[in-house]
């Protein structure tokens, strides 16, 4: 595939070329390769992937978190890949593009999606924030365990923010959690985490 700037790659070419060994993302027709995280980062998406399994195997819910899926939505040519995503098994037999392209564009196929803050916060924060509210996506939770993310989103001083984003009425409403606080989620009303507990899961040595 060769890519110039006056010539964008669209979704198809993307999810045909894209290998399965590393992780891409599409902005806008531009392919982006995903940095390999930090072990912090992933010992927190592996205690997101457990705790979140428990909380769906306990209430009997149909989900399922997926190892390499991508997230379409549908008016640009983009294509993301989220660090945490639950899927609802029925919803995907109204899913075109699941069975050739592991690759999902409606909301109700995705009851939470979870993003952890690298580098790159500002496509966590304004990118994706603006593309899930319009595929209505229900909950997303931007966990950033660094304090990375600008004033603007996470206040001053910046510190450690959880900022779970829920639809309500077609826009999100945004609840932030630190310290003690205990997580609020509609799509996990059982779920007792608090912000540190998630921020520890990132904190051993090494």
């Amino acid at each position: 595939m060769i890519q110039t700037p006056n010539q964008p790659v669209t979704f198809e070419d993307f999810a045909e070329w894209k290998p399965e060994s590393r992780p891409y993302e599409l902005y806008n027709g531009v392919i982006i390769e995903i940095a390999q995280p930090p072990g912090k980062q992933e010992e927190i998406l592996g205690f997101f992937a457990s705790e979140l399994t428990l909380e769906f195997v306990k209430l009997n819910l149909p989900y399922f978190i997926p190892k390499q899926v991508l997230v379409k939505p549908a008016e640009n040519k983009s294509a993301y890949s989220p660090d945490v995503l639950i899927l609802n098994r029925p919803s995907l037999a109204s899913e075109l593009l699941w069975k050739k392209f592991s690759t999902v564009t409606q909301g109700a196929s995705i009851p939470l999606i979870v993003e952890v803050v690298s580098t790159n916060w500002q496509n966590d924060y304004l990118l994706k924030v603006g593309d899930y509210e319009l595929m209505g996506i229900p909950e997303y939770w931007i966990v950033d365990y660094l304090g990375l993310g600008s004033r603007r989103f996470i206040g001053n001083p910046k510190q450690p923010t959880i900022s779970v984003y829920q639809l309500v009425d077609g826009e999100y409403e945004i609840t932030q959690f630190r310290g003690d606080a205990r997580i609020k989620s509609a799509a996990f009303p059982e779920l007792k985490l608090t912000a540190q507990q998630i921020f520890q899961a990132g904190l051993t040595d090494g």
